[in-house]
């Protein structure tokens, strides 16, 4: 019996929604650790908020480059689950998660002595350095528990299970913001008690993790000992989702740096504009994480025509998304600026850009939900080649624009060149079949 065209779309929107939307909670939840972090810090004054600003970058740009962890994990264990083989599921998220441990002790060995310089890097001043080495040389040890926690992350997502790292992120905020009041405000530790909190916070997280992981492993029956076959595996498909990462850190590292070589103005209008758009990008995101354990299992599964449907219904999503966020921007524009500043001239600069990422939106709802799509695939190789390409589009446009004095507009031009360029070679490599590579491993 053939069932009805509109009956498998409801039920892949069900199936989308029941990975997304506690996926879209755990994501909010997230940056919730440093915020929370700087509303504390903050009563200690200027210079040790400027600190944690400088670490929170450093920390930030590492945990951006290490997200493959998660990524990759989540395709590898969701092919193993279409497969019907849940102990070699299990068997590549703990190789995955003796990576991230591995990853993460060689960073605090070739960290500490760097840094100085890694804080000089980001431009700290002598009054807030010290600050941010002290937040800094704590926070390394909390590193490789937060690169547990991403892989964990990738395990579960890749059994299906998005509520999970929902109810870890919640609980690792709440528990970061408790201890962060009693190392700082009742001990008065200064700021090594925000970095403790934070580190002791996410060493809770990742025990979580590991409890959990474990108790599938035995349930199972598979083997948690590390496995170098497992883990060259896990480390070779990371290394395409590595380098299209680094691409994109390099387009939103540049974009700053020009609009902060704009003006004061600019820069203050692009980082409020850039902020709605991340915020905005955390809910298709969202749908993206969706994409990665729901194609890695069908894949897995070999059924390629349910991969086909259910990639059209969530670029179908992530279209319906971007529209909707970008008729919300321009509802919300003529009032929003004014959350923000009183400068007269900052209104004016964000009122324009607002527009054009208003305009952006549903282009970004494609990127993201076919990025997610392919890397539940395990096309990091193209997404690698690709990212790189539309990196190559970005910055010569950034710089032209720049030199023609396009301003804020010219830059927000350029990057939606970049998004467009990666639309257009996702949506190729989509529509083709190259990508559609069956069975447990890719």
């Amino acid at each position: 019996m053939t069932i009805p065209r509109r009956t498998l779309a409801r039920a892949h929107d069900r199936e989308i929604l029941r990975l997304a939307v506690p996926a879209f909670g755990a994501l909010v939840a997230e940056p919730l650790f440093l915020l929370s972090d700087s509303a504390i810090v903050g009563h200690l004054g200027t210079a040790p908020l400027g600190g944690l600003g400088v670490a929170g970058q450093a920390l930030n740009t590492l945990v951006y480059l290490c997200v493959f962890l998660a990524y990759g994990t989540t395709a590898g264990v969701a092919r193993q689950v279409g497969a019907g083989d849940l102990r070699a599921a299990v068997r590549q998220g703990i190789d995955g998660m003796w990576l991230a441990l591995a990853i993460g002790v060689g960073l605090i060995v070739v960290g500490w002595p760097l840094i100085p310089l890694i804080v000089d890097a980001f431009g700290a001043s002598p009054a807030v350095a010290p600050f941010a080495e002290t937040y800094l040389r704590v926070s390394l040890f909390g590193i490789p528990s937060m690169l547990i926690v991403l892989a964990g992350t990738g395990v579960l997502r890749g059994l299906q299970d998005t509520r999970t790292p929902l109810l870890v992120a919640v609980g690792g905020f709440s528990v970061n913001l408790l201890l962060n009041v009693v190392f700082v405000i009742v001990l008065d530790w200064g700021i090594a008690g925000s970095a403790w909190g934070t580190v002791l916070a996410q060493t809770g997280s990742a025990v979580v993790y590991v409890v959990v992981v474990l108790r599938a492993a035995l349930r199972h029956g598979a083997p948690v000992r590390p496995d170098l076959d497992g883990l060259r595996t896990s480390a070779t498909a990371g290394f395409g989702l590595l380098v299209r990462t680094a691409a994109l850190r390099v387009v939103l590292i540049i974009g700053t740096s020009v609009a902060a070589r704009m003006g004061d103005q600019e820069i203050a209008a692009y980082q409020v504009g850039f902020q709605v758009w991340t915020l905005l990008a955390f809910a298709l995101d969202a749908i993206a994480i969706a994409g990665q354990a729901i194609t890695g299992r069908y894949l897995g599964a070999s059924d390629i025509g349910a991969t086909r449907a259910v990639t059209r219904r969530m670029v179908a999503w992530g279209v319906g998304c971007g529209v909707a966020f970008g008729l919300m921007i321009v509802a919300v524009r003529p009032w929003l600026p004014d959350l923000f500043t009183s400068d007269g001239g900052v209104r004016d600069l964000l009122l324009a850009s607002l527009l054009v990422v208003a305009v952006l939106q549903p282009v970004a709802g494609v990127v993201f939900v076919l990025d997610g799509i392919l890397i539940g695939a395990g096309d990091g190789a193209y997404l690698a080649l690709t990212t790189l390409i539309a990196t190559a589009v970005f910055l010569p446009a950034a710089l032209v624009l720049y030199r023609a004095d396009a301003g804020l507009i010219g830059l927000w031009t350029a990057i939606g060149l970049w998004m467009l360029t990666r639309m257009i070679t996702l949506g190729l490599r989509a529509r083709g079949d190259r990508w559609l590579v069956t069975g447990a491993v890719r």
